[in-house]
């Protein structure tokens, strides 16, 4: 049995400076995903009357066509923020109109609206809400679908998550269980590609 190494340090043990919150959610429509992104920034020491507890609480809205991942409307607000012209950027955020959240999503977003063209936190949360997406495709499914075909219907027509992270790697883990005929869904999480390997070779020998 290995032993767990401990953490850097134990923050039973110390004073929180600052804190940071994102909160992400997807809704699906018939022919959209409606996305919501929020981040706050607090000082969770402040009493927010003689020293500032929240410096930032802003949100973006934005909804996905189903079909092709590309965004169709886009909406940023903020409710706090240390500068009186902070908000004037928000309508700079529509420019994320028209772009897929795929592949090349991440440069798009920061050659818009990177750095002195945009505000970082909403332009943080722009990018991070594309992996969002690609979440809710396989959750949707999995609700709409019994577990035995809504595997299938994540993957249908192409694998997507190719290159996605080191388990999607080309001959990675995920791609080698793909080629066995394991689809998501069922036990979570997946088994290994010896398991799914061995459980073929079961169900060879059974037949």
């Amino acid at each position: 049995m290995t032993t767990r190494e401990p953490w850097l340090f134990n923050d039973e043990n110390l004073i929180a400076t600052h804190q940071r919150t994102i909160e992400m959610v997807a809704y699906d429509t018939t022919d959209t995903f409606q996305l919501r992104g929020r981040l706050r920034d607090e000082r969770p020491w402040a009493d927010g009357v003689v020293s500032v507890s929240t410096l930032h609480s802003m949100e973006l809205r934005l909804e996905v066509r189903r079909s092709d991942l590309v965004i169709i409307r886009a909406e940023a607000e903020m409710g706090a923020y240390p500068h009186a012209e902070c908000p004037n950027i928000t309508p700079a955020f529509q420019a994320l109109v028209g772009l897929s959240v795929g592949r090349g999503f991440t440069k798009a977003v920061q050659g818009l609206l990177g750095r002195e063209r945009g505000c970082s936190h909403l332009e943080f949360l722009s990018r991070a809400l594309a992996p969002v997406v690609i979440q809710a495709i396989p959750s949707t499914a999995m609700r709409r679908e019994p577990p035995d075909t809504a595997g299938s219907t994540v993957l249908k027509g192409t694998n997507w998550l190719a290159n996605t992270c080191h388990l999607w790697s080309e001959d990675g883990p995920g791609s080698q269980k793909i080629a066995l005929g394991w689809r998501p869904g069922g036990r979570y999480p997946a088994p290994s590609v010896e398991q799914v390997r061995a459980e073929n070779s079961g169900e060879s020998s059974a037949q």
